[in-house]
């Protein structure tokens, strides 16, 4: 059997050329001291192709019909075999494959690993980044409920603010005026054809780049890249200290990719999927659409900013983004790579860190939007056994009032908070603004009785 196996082996490698071909490319030389900050990129890889396989299992039932895709996917979710766990797997590896890629990016930027010779590895990590969020854009639609499609309807409205090519942009994002089935096939063939085709030649190119210019050499203070030598000396260094990548440095990049992995699956097994909501309808009006936690910085940013510059800054903020992003191999592609020797760039990482950081919070809350899934006042929140009050207390949460309010940390955050609410406003004060609105608030006298205005004031007038 030994002798088969290896005659086999060997016929198989005089055919297909591995030891000529994919051995050397494994065996290539690194730098030494290429360690733990080198594995993000490989990571990401690992969870792109987790991604394929999931997304062509879940395709084996995914019925990308406006009539049988939400079907489909409750199916899949509730009814078939480790469905859930599948459609967990996929949710959490999208995350991983944004987190680890935008890591990823940041190790490059702060180390200065795009100046000479590799401006295009990071070009084509730009595109790949870009990339990597419209493909989970796109897949969020696919679950063609309430959220999915409303934030669908959301992008395409702020796309079509866009000045002289809004509104083709937005028929070509949605296949036509208006959302429907055309617009989750079309979804469906961004997601499964059109980008992922983009996106493995441009991770094919990514890492013939990788092979071409060789890996970055950890940055040291006082070794600026000169152009006219840098190539010279990265060949003599290697021949002189150089490692090859299997199986020196590439088992840190399997250990740590293989703990992702195990990461993955572990969150997918103990939370699951994102449960669905309602099933799509122009008639539900109490919807908040959000997009997934890596889309909300930039739901968070257009939501806060004025409006009357929102059009504007739709368009002229991501062109310059990216050319920025483009241009930064070509405007600095020599000199110091050491963030020592780099304290703005440094700081101005740190700086984007947090700006993204807060606006994901910010995000989280949403206390731009009503909370239409606010829970009921407790016992504890009502502060009073009178009969009036308890009715008041009943009222203010069945009219939709703590959509907006906050009370004792039950509420929304769109209107003031109102746990102290009597300390600042007269009962009289409070009939006038609950009757006539304003601002933002509507005006309730026309949808509420005398009585059950009553009953509120003197709910709130114990707010004290």
């Amino acid at each position: 059997m030994r002798k088969f196996l290896r005659a086999a082996g060997a016929w198989l490698d005089d055919r297909l050329g591995i030891s000529d071909t994919i051995m050397p490319l494994a065996r290539h030389l690194v730098p030494p001291g290429a360690k733990w900050s080198y594995v993000f990129g490989s990571a990401a890889l690992f969870c792109l192709i987790l991604q394929v396989v999931t997304g062509v299992a879940l395709t084996l039932l995914y019925q990308p019909t406006s009539s049988e895709a939400y079907q489909s996917l409750q199916f899949i979710t509730h009814q078939a075999v480790f469905g859930r766990t599948l459609r967990a797997i996929h949710y959490f590896g999208a995350s991983g494959m944004v987190l680890l890629v935008g890591v990823h990016m940041l190790r490059v930027y702060i180390t200065a690993s795009y100046k000479f010779p590799r401006e295009m590895s990071w070009v084509s990590g730009v595109f790949l980044l870009f990339l990597t969020l419209a493909m989970a854009f796109t897949g969020q639609l696919l679950r063609w409920d309430s959220n999915g499609v409303w934030s669908a309807v959301v992008a395409a409205e702020q796309v079509g603010r866009i000045p002289v090519v809004g509104t083709l942009a937005a028929r070509l994002l949605l296949g036509g005026d208006t959302i429907g089935g055309q617009s989750l096939s079309r979804f469906y063939s961004y997601h499964t054809l059109l980008f992922p085709a983009i996106l493995f030649g441009l991770v094919g190119l990514h890492l013939y780049l990788v092979l071409r210019n060789g890996v970055s050499e950890p940055a040291e203070a006082g070794r600026p890249v000169d152009p006219k030598t840098y190539r010279q000396w990265y060949q003599d260094m290697l021949k002189k200290v150089g490692v090859p990548f299997w199986p020196n440095a590439a088992w840190r990049d399997i250990v740590f990719s293989a703990a992702v992995i195990l990461v993955i699956v572990a969150l997918a097994v103990g939370y699951g999927p994102p449960e669905l909501t309602q099933p799509p309808s122009p008639a539900r009006i109490h919807a908040n659409p959000a997009p997934d936690w890596y889309l909300l910085p930039i739901f968070a940013l257009f939501a806060l900013m004025p409006a009357r510059i929102e059009s504007y800054v739709i368009f002229i903020g991501p062109v310059l983004t990216v050319l920025g992003l483009l241009a930064l191999p070509f405007i600095s592609n020599a000199g110091e790579r050491s963030p020592l020797r780099r304290p703005w760039a440094v700081f101005g990482a740190g700086c984007v860190v947090v700006f993204m950081g807060s606006l994901l919070l910010l995000g989280e809350q949403a206390p731009w939007s009503p909370k239409f899934d606010a829970k009921p006042l407790t016992a504890n929140s009502v502060h009073s056994a009178d009969p009036a009050v308890l009715r008041g207390a009943m009222l203010f949460s069945k009219k939709g009032c703590l959509y907006c309010h906050l009370i004792d940390g039950h509420g929304g955050h769109r209107g003031p908070e109102l746990t102290a609410v009597a300390r600042r406003l007269t009962p009289g004060e409070l009939r006038i603004r609950i009757v006539n609105g304003g601002g933002n608030m509507p005006a309730y006298g026309g949808v509420i009785s005398e009585q059950e205005l009553a009953y509120i004031i003197a709910f709130l007038n114990t707010r004290k």
